[in-house]
């Protein structure tokens, strides 16, 4: 027997039920896009091309729009307009937000530190070697490796600021006048440092190990993935599948050395520094709870707290209790 043939008030019926469903649709695409402020040439880009190019973000159901960034502060004031959904910080900065009333909240992303770089064949063999001769700073006064260098030289009565000549400067720049025996040793990033290994340099002082001897009990995640409580309320699951694609990525450039020659290209150098990006960007791929991260973050703050002040971490005397993102906590 034949179904009759629908009424219009059925067609009516079947037609918002559509657009309801389409509605619905749209709304779930829009909660599974994450925007992304990236600069392209750190490690947070590497990672974001390993994720385009295996397909782990589609796998995941997710769709991320890079909005490209020329500084740091410009991911700062992207997130602040609303421009992006998720920038690339460091706790300290989210805590300092925090206490300024505003709901950023952090999630770790790499523990790679830097160290202070000086010539394997040179003179200077201790950080008290430094007494009396001129230490490239990258970064500016404020910088957290920096202080935290200070605070640690502090314990045994060095006063690096004041016993040393220091220049503050970006990281290219310092490295080269290094190499070129200008400085006789230099406070790098991690990646400056790699290059300078093939270079005839040596770790000086390694960040990590400063970290532990102002109190950390293992390698303390400074850079993180930053982004507003009120939208992680919103897309914890979008967020939570990010995380993962995020740490498959990093698994990838820790272990197959043929995602590194674009890299190397891309940063201009060749492939015999293979070995050397890849082992110290493994060494920074976090692996710990996140309980232990921010337990070892509040033992960072004060020393750098005691450094730098309030133009530092603002007028909190501690890391705000909200700084980490805990994932189904509140969410």
């Amino acid at each position: 027997m034949q179904s009759p043939n629908p009424t219009p008030a059925h067609k009516l019926i079947a037609v918002a039920l559509c657009a309801i469903v389409a509605l619905l649709g749209a709304d779930q695409a829009r909660a599974e896009r994450l925007r992304l402020g990236v600069q392209k040439s750190g490690t947070f880009g590497w990672e974001l091309a390993v994720i385009k190019a295996r397909g782990l973000d589609k796998s995941a159901g997710l769709e991320i729009a890079i909005t490209d960034l020329a500084t740091t502060e410009a991911g700062k004031i992207a997130i602040a307009g609303g421009a992006v959904d998720i920038i690339v910080s460091d706790w300290l900065w989210v805590s300092r937000e925090r206490s300024l009333g505003r709901g950023l909240t952090f999630f770790p992303a790499s523990s790679a530190v830097g160290a202070v770089m000086a010539r394997a064949d040179g003179p200077v063999a201790t950080l008290d070697d430094l007494k009396g001769k001129t230490l490239g700073v990258a970064g500016g006064p404020l910088d957290k490796s920096w202080l935290l260098l200070r605070a640690y030289a502090k314990r045994s009565g060095f006063d690096l600021g004041g016993q040393t000549r220091v220049v503050f400067g970006a990281p290219p720049l310092l490295a080269e006048k290094a190499a070129q025996g200008e400085l006789d040793a230099t406070l790098q990033f991690w990646n400056f440092c790699a290059d300078l290994e093939g270079r005839g340099f040596r770790r000086l002082v390694d960040i990590a190990d400063v970290e532990k001897t102002l109190g950390a009990s293992g390698p303390v995640a400074m850079i993180g993935y930053v982004f507003d409580e009120d939208f992680a309320r919103k897309n914890g699951a979008a967020l939570a599948r990010f995380f993962d694609i995020a740490r498959q990525a990093k698994d990838i450039l820790a272990q197959d050395e043929r995602e590194w020659p674009p890299i190397l290209a891309q940063l201009g150098k060749g492939v015999d520094a293979a070995p050397r990006y890849r082992a110290r960007y493994s060494e920074g791929v976090p692996r710990r709870p996140v309980a232990d991260e921010e337990a070892d973050a509040r033992v960072l703050f004060k020393a750098l707290s005691e450094s730098g002040g309030a133009e530092l971490v603002g007028p909190a005397g501690a890391l705000d209790a909200g700084t980490y993102y805990k994932p189904g906590i509140g969410g």
